[in-house]
């Protein structure tokens, strides 16, 4: 019970890390804070919109990593034997806390990212090929639209359709647990961008690399 608890909250630890706050404060000031500019969000998009391209891509390779860390290594950790969770779900159970903690982060007043390159970062580890089909999608998407929020969604709507298919066409394993999160992933995803659903709907959300709110 106690590794299961510790580990947990390592995981949510470490997807707490605030990187585009602390970002925003090195680059601009202690005084400022990312969230009172752009899009208002603690992530990497929003800091790429901000404070250009380079601390942009810094942070959100962070962020990725981040719940790469969780699932790969600290789901692993065992500081008081071994976890009464099976060893298929621990990680899953880790790299989510990890993306709770990048979106409610214990740092920064619960007020985090979108959790979108944590999810990621769990996916690579998880299941890798699936991870290079949503982010096709995603690329896909932005590139077409130039909506990171709606490419965002749709990759993460995606990932139960990507695993269901990677298994029914080619015979892949797939563990329930993974399932069943990509369903939770999902919803958790587009929960996090409502307001660029509203935005997208009343056509005023901004598009990728225009700083105003497309026509």
């Amino acid at each position: 019970m106690w590794t299961f608890i510790v580990v947990i909250g390592l995981g949510y630890l470490v997807g707490s890390f605030p990187t585009a706050i602390l970002a925003g404060k090195l680059l601009r000031g202690w005084d400022f804070d990312i969230r009172s500019e752009g899009s208002g969000n603690a992530g990497g998009t929003n800091v790429f919109r901000v404070l250009g391209w380079k601390p942009g891509l810094v942070v959100m390779l962070i962020d990725v990593f981040k719940g790469f860390a969780a699932t790969q290594w600290v789901a692993q950790w065992q500081p008081f034997g071994t976890a009464y969770i099976d060893s298929t779900v621990m990680p899953i159970l880790t790299g989510l806390a990890a993306v709770c903690g990048h979106i409610w982060t214990v740092f920064a007043d619960f007020r985090g990212g979108k959790g979108v390159g944590t999810a990621a970062g769990m996916i690579i580890a998880l299941y890798p090929v699936a991870a290079i089909v949503c982010l096709g999608i995603f690329v896909a998407v932005v590139y077409f639209t130039r909506y990171v929020s709606l490419g965002s969604m749709l990759a993460a709507l995606s990932l139960p359709v990507v695993l269901l298919l990677m298994q029914i066409l080619f015979n892949k394993d797939v563990p329930d647990a993974l399932f069943q999160f990509s369903l939770l992933v999902g919803v958790l995803i587009v929960f996090t961008h409502r307001k660029n659903v509203r935005r997208l709907i009343e056509g005023t959300e901004n598009r990728f690399g225009k700083t105003r709110p497309a026509l």
